[in-house]
C-alpha cells in the first residue's frame, strides 16, 4: 500500500512541478504559433517548402535548419510539429523537425560542448543530422502513399503563392516570445530591480511545498515552488476562461474571450518573473525575460490589429483546437512518467552501462524514455552518468533518445500522425540512437575509422534493403 502511495505521490508532484516549471513560458507560445501556423499561412507555402514533392535538397535541410533555432523539447515541439504537419508539410520533412529541434538545437549543441566537451558536442550534432534526415526519409518512404494522398488532397485546395509580410511579422513575435521565454543567456537572466513583499509565513509554506513535492535532481523531480503554485492556479483560471473564451472564438469574441488573453498576458509576464522565499516574505525580481516578455506580448497588439476579425478568430480556434488535441496527453504522460520513475532506481542504469555493449546502449534509451528531463537538463545529468562511470557510447544513446522520446510525446505524436506512423518513429528513434551510441563508443575504444564506416554502411545498406522489401510487399497485389 505504501509502495502505491509513493507511486501516486511521485505522480501527482512531477504533475505539478512540470505543469509550474514548463507549461507556461515554453509550451503556451508554442500553441500560440501552431496556431497561427495553422490559420495564417497558406497550404501552397508550407506544401511548396516541406511537401512531399519539394526537393529533399530543400525540404530536410530546411526542417532541420529550421529545428536548430528553437530551444524546445519533446513536448514543446509537438504543437509545432502538428501545426506545419496539418498544413500539408510532408511526413519526412516534419518527422525530422520534430527529431532535430530538442536533439540538436544551438542551444543544447552549446551547453553540451561546455559541459562535457567538443567531442560530444560534435558527435551529437553530426549523429543528429545523419539520422534525423535518415529516420525522416525512412518515414517517408515507409508510408510514401498515405502522405501523398494526404498532401495532394491538400493542394487540391491550396490557395497563394507565398506567406503576407503581415503574417511572418507576426509569426516572427510569437517565435521571439518563445525564444525569450526559453532561452538560458546572462542578459535575460539578469536582474533589473527587485523589491520585498513582508510576508512571515513564507518560509514555512515554502517548507511544506518541499516536504509535499521534494526535489530530487537525479530522477529529474525538480519540486514546486510558491511561485509554482501561483502558476497553476493561473493556469486553471486561464483554462476556465478559454474553454468559451477560445473555444467558441470562431462564433465570434465574447468577454470570455478578452479575460483568457488578458490572463494568459498576466500569467507569462508572472512566469518570467523572479520569485525567492525567505525568512522575511517573498523576493521579487525583475529580470531581462520579464522585459522582453511583457514587450513582447505588447507587441503582438498592434501586429494583431492589421488583421480581419475573422483571421483571428481563426488564429484563436485553431489554438485552441491543438491545446485540446496535445494537453490532456500531456497531463497523463507526465503523470504516468512521474509513477514509473519511483520505481527506477538510477543505479541499475549505471551498473549495466558502464561499456560498449549493445544492451548498455539500450538501458541508455530506457533511461532517457522514462526518465524524461526537460531540454538542457539532460546535459548536467549526462554530466553526473559520465563520473559515476557511464560508458560515452551509452551516453550519446541517451543524449539522442532523452530529448526525443517521452511517454508523454509518444501518447501526443500518436494523436497528430496515427499510432502505426508513432510507433514506427519510436522505433527508428530506439534503433538509430542506439547505434548512435554503438559508433560513438566504438570511436572513442579505439576501433578504426575504417572498420566504422563500413559497419555503418552496412547497418544503413541492411535497413534500407528491408524497407524496400517490406515496401514491395504491400505493393503485391491481394489473390
Amino acid at each position: 500500500m505504501n509502495l502505491v502511495a509513493a507511486a501516486l505521490q511521485s505522480g501527482f508532484a512531477s504533475l505539478a512541478s512540470y505543469l509550474a516549471a514548463h507549461v507556461l513560458l515554453c509550451l503556451m507560445p508554442a500553441f500560440f504559433i501552431a496556431g497561427a501556423l495553422s490559420a495564417l499561412v497558406p497550404h501552397a507555402a508550407i506544401i511548396r517548402f516541406l511537401g512531399p514533392g519539394a526537393s529533399k535538397w530543400v525540404s530536410y535541410p530546411a526542417a532541420a535548419g529550421a529545428g536548430s533555432l528553437l530551444a524546445v523539447w519533446s513536448c514543446t515541439v509537438q504543437p509545432l510539429f502538428a501545426g506545419i504537419y496539418s498544413k500539408g508539410a510532408g511526413l519526412g520533412p516534419a518527422v525530422t523537425f520534430l527529431f532535430f529541434a530538442p536533439a540538436a538545437n544551438i542551444l543544447a549543441l552549446s551547453y553540451t560542448g561546455v559541459a562535457l566537451g567538443a567531442d560530444f558536442a560534435i558527435a551529437r550534432i553530426v549523429l543528429a543530422l545523419c539520422f534525423g534526415i535518415g529516420i525522416g526519409l525512412l518515414m517517408a518512404l515507409l508510408f510514401h502513399r498515405d502522405d501523398t494522398a494526404r498532401t495532394d488532397a491538400m493542394e487540391a485546395f491550396a490557395t497563394g503563392d507565398g506567406i503576407p509580410r503581415r503574417n511572418l511579422a507576426f509569426l516572427a513575435v510569437l517565435v521571439a516570445l518563445l525564444i525569450a521565454g526559453t532561452l538560458k543567456i546572462d542578459w535575460l537572466a539578469a536582474p533589473l530591480f527587485s523589491a520585498e513583499l513582508p510576508w512571515q509565513g513564507a518560509a514555512e509554506a515554502q517548507g511544506l511545498l518541499d516536504w509535499l513535492v521534494p526535489v530530487n535532481q537525479i530522477k529529474g523531480e525538480e519540486g514546486l515552488s510558491l511561485q509554482g503554485l501561483a502558476l497553476i492556479g493561473l493556469l486553471l483560471a486561464m483554462g476556465a476562461a478559454a474553454w468559451r473564451g477560445l473555444g467558441r472564438v470562431d462564433a465570434g469574441f465574447n468577454r470570455l474571450t478578452w479575460l483568457a488573453l488578458g490572463l494568459t498576458v498576466a500569467t507569462l509576464a508572472f512566469a518570467a518573473l523572479g520569485l525567492r522565499a525567505n525568512g522575511a516574505g517573498l523576493t521579487i525580481i525583475v529580470t531581462g525575460r520579464t522585459l522582453a516578455v511583457i514587450l513582447l506580448c505588447l507587441a503582438i497588439i498592434p501586429l494583431a490589429r492589421r488583421f480581419d476579425a475573422w483571421d483571428m478568430q481563426q488564429w484563436l480556434w485553431e489554438t485552441w483546437r491543438f491545446i485540446m488535441l496535445i494537453f490532456p496527453l500531456l497531463v497523463v504522460g507526465v503523470f504516468l512518467v512521474g509513477v514509473v520513475r519511483s520505481f527506477i532506481q538510477p543505479e541499475w542504469i549505471r551498473f549495466i552501462a558502464g561499456s560498449n555493449t549493445l544492451l548498455a546502449n539500450l538501458a541508455g534509451v530506457v533511461f532517457g524514455v522514462f526518465m524524461y528531463f526537460p531540454t538542457l537538463v539532460e546535459v548536467p545529468i549526462a554530466k553526473m552518468f559520465l563520473s559515476l562511470g557511464m560508458h560515452p557510447g551509452p551516453l550519446i544513446a541517451y543524449l539522442m533518445a532523452d530529448p526525443e522520446l517521452s511517454l508523454q510525446s509518444i501518447l501526443i505524436t500518436a494523436a497528430i500522425i496515427g499510432k502505426l506512423k508513432a510507433w514506427t518513429y519510436v522505433g527508428l528513434v530506439a534503433l538509430f540512437s542506439t547505434a548512435a551510441g554503438l559508433t560513438y563508443g566504438a570511436w572513442v575504444d579505439g576501433t578504426p575509422f575504417f572498420s566504422l564506416a563500413l559497419g555503418i554502411g552496412g547497418f544503413i545498406a541492411t535497413l534500407t534493403v528491408l524497407v524496400h522489401l517490406l515496401e514491395r510487399s504491400r505493393r503485391v497485389p491481394a489473390h
